[in-house]
């Protein structure tokens, strides 16, 4: 995947969607990608790790292990393809943490990563661009908690 691809796929993910130019620029510029076969897994629940993806083609399952005492369970909390974002997003706040879900690969994919330090490095020297993106944080973040609610109940 070349730069101009890595530019088309951020300005094109749910994450950073509206961004300007000059700041996707700067973004892609820190980005590498990575190729999925389908089954292989990402990354397990419990990992620790400093990857944030956008999906540039394919389709990743997101999965959890749940322990709510008498209910036990693996449930899938969302399948996720082109344009969404999956991975350690406390990196971004400068904290380490382990992946609260599993990413399982179901078709081909390819996939932009970035380490959450260095786009933290980046945010904090431009505020406006760091709260634009924490913002959207937030957003994604409420969306991802809605989801995994919707697939407790499932267990």
């Amino acid at each position: 995947m070349d730069g101009s691809k890595i530019y088309q796929a951020l300005e094109s993910s749910e994450f950073f969607r509206g961004l300007g130019k000059m700041e996707i620029e700067k973004i892609a510029g820190l980005c590498r990608e990575e190729t999925f076969e389908p089954g292989q897994t990402i990354f397990r629940q419990g990992d620790t790790g400093d990857r944030i993806y956008i999906i540039a083609e394919g389709q990743v399952a997101l999965e959890r292990t749940m322990d709510l005492g008498t209910r036990k369970g693996n449930v899938e909390i969302g399948t996720i393809g082109k344009g969404r974002a999956f991975g350690c997003w406390s990196t971004l706040l400068g904290k380490p943490h382990s992946f609260l879900s599993s990413a399982l690969c179901r078709k081909p994919t390819k996939a932009v990563f970035f380490n959450g330090t260095e786009i933290r490095a980046l945010m904090l020297s431009n505020p406006a661009l760091g709260f634009c993106i924490l913002e959207r944080l937030c957003f994604f973040l409420r969306d991802r908690i809605q989801s995994v609610y919707g697939a407790m109940e499932k267990i």
